[in-house]
């Protein structure tokens, strides 16, 4: 029995050995499941400023086209206005007068609708 009862001793400290195994082997995997989430985040992080920094530059660089594509289009459009009022200056006169001319001569006729009364 004494035998027996060693063998049972045997059993309960590897089982016991093994237990210490697995729960370091759990603090391991946990502590590399905790490291490997920091570096991750520090991927994503500079990931995330890496591209931050190309969409600056790509902002930068297209912004200053339309600050100029805008000063170009003002500049015309300041250039069409000076068109449109010369033209006003030139023909105004014009137009008064053609529009005296309609409202005072006025010839008096029937409608082309209207039928005489039999």
């Amino acid at each position: 029995m004494a035998a027996n009862t060693a063998g049972i001793q045997t059993l309960l400290d590897a089982e016991k050995e093994a237990a210490k195994i697995v729960a370091k082997a759990r603090e391991y995997r946990t502590q590399r499941v905790k490291d490997a989430r920091g570096e991750a985040a520090k991927e994503i992080e500079a990931y995330k400023s890496k591209q931050e920094a190309e969409f600056q530059a790509f902002e930068k660089e297209h912004t200053g086209d339309n600050d100029a594509l805008a000063a170009e289009l003002d500049k015309q459009t300041d250039s069409q206005l000076d068109d449109i009022r010369a033209q006003f200056g030139r023909n105004k006169q014009s137009v008064v007068d053609k529009l005296l001319e309609r409202v005072i001569d006025v010839e008096p006729s029937l409608h082309r609708n209207y039928k005489k009364p039999s």
